[in-house]
């Protein structure tokens, strides 16, 4: 496995934080409207996840996947919604995404113990 859940989180919000120290207007700004534009509005909060994991598979950074794969677990989604979801982003970003797409299965898989991840034979 590469990263744990657990080493994700922590990383992610202890270096957010150090960038938000730096006490920066403009970066706090920019994370206050990622914060505000992922909410419930005319679009639910889950469609914008979704839509947040096709384009950071797209996109191909990785750190974002996870971001939006956690997102969406807990948002309610499951495996079978998310396939479908990176689906669209194999095909919108052709097969330079299927090195992201196995991350982001291996991340499920820690996500979601229970939905068969992979097993070395």
């Amino acid at each position: 496995m590469t990263e744990s859940v657990e080493h994700f989180h922590l990383y992610r919000e202890q270096m957010n934080q150090r960038i938000l120290d730096t006490g920066n207007l403009e970066t706090k700004r920019f994370f206050g409207l990622d914060s505000r534009v992922f909410k419930d509005g005319k679009v639910s909060s889950r469609t914008k996840e979704l839509c947040g994991l096709a384009a950071s598979l797209v996109l191909r950074c990785d750190d974002c996947v996870r971001y939006h794969l956690d997102q969406c677990i807990k948002a309610g989604l499951n495996r079978d919604e998310l396939v479908e979801v990176m689906n669209i982003a194999l095909i919108v970003g052709g097969s330079i995404v299927i090195p992201h797409l196995r991350r982001a299965h291996e991340f499920l898989d820690q996500l979601e113990p229970t939905a068969g991840s992979f097993q070395e034979q």
